[in-house]
């Protein structure tokens, strides 16, 4: 595996030629819910135009682009790690395992996966064989399968704080999802944690602690 920090132009070629399943996440962040992630096999003769990172794209464009996403792509599956697992596994562990498990779940065998970040973990193929992976430093705006996986981690991650939100209303999870903010800070000190916040982090730990 190769961290990609600059890409040439024929890296560029030889990334948007072929099965190329790209992989992102959202959620490291958060002191609640599970990290989240999206790996995507864009169709070459479907392109998506406007694809980029999520957090560089409105709310309301990225979900008609999550839409369009799930309707033109090859194929897409999401991975992810419970706050239990996070816990247990610390929160870059636990995202290595639902990368690995958004590309498990894919039901055509990439070639090749690239990975937006400075870290990948080992794909297998459903035959047992490894796959060939990349990282590549600031993917998300560079690469459309990894920008594609982007928005779908985002889109899918913020509708379940919207659902969070909805049954825990006191803690504004629609507004900061889930992220420590000061008003987010200020609805724990108020009202507590319960069991889908993360315990090992800690502003989490330091209320439980008390």
């Amino acid at each position: 595996m190769a961290t990609f920090k600059s890409l040439t132009e024929a890296d560029l070629l030889a990334f948007s030629t072929g099965l190329i399943a790209g992989v992102d996440e959202v959620g490291r962040g958060p002191l609640v819910g599970d990290v989240v992630t999206a790996a995507v096999i864009l169709d070459p003769y479907r392109p998506i135009v406007g694809l980029n990172d999520s957090k560089k794209l409105t709310e309301k464009r990225r979900e008609v682009l999550f839409d369009e996403i799930c309707t033109k792509a090859l194929c897409y599956n999401v991975g992810r790690a419970s706050p239990a697992e996070i816990d247990e596994l610390n929160i870059l562990h636990a995202t290595m395992l639902a990368m690995q498990r958004a590309v498990a779940g894919l039901n055509i065998a990439p070639e090749l996966v690239l990975v937006d970040g400075n870290r990948s973990p080992v794909f297998l193929a459903h035959n047992g064989a490894g796959l060939t992976s990349h990282s590549i430093i600031k993917g998300d705006g560079l690469i459309a399968s990894i920008s594609a996986a982007s928005i779908i981690a985002k889109v899918t991650r913020d509708r379940e704080m919207d659902l969070l939100d909805a049954a825990y209303p006191q803690y504004g999870f629609a507004k900061h999802k889930g992220y420590p903010t000061k008003a987010h800070f200020e609805a724990i000190a108020e009202h507590g944690v319960f069991d889908q916040y993360r315990k090992s982090f800690k502003p989490v730990k330091a209320i439980l602690d008390r």
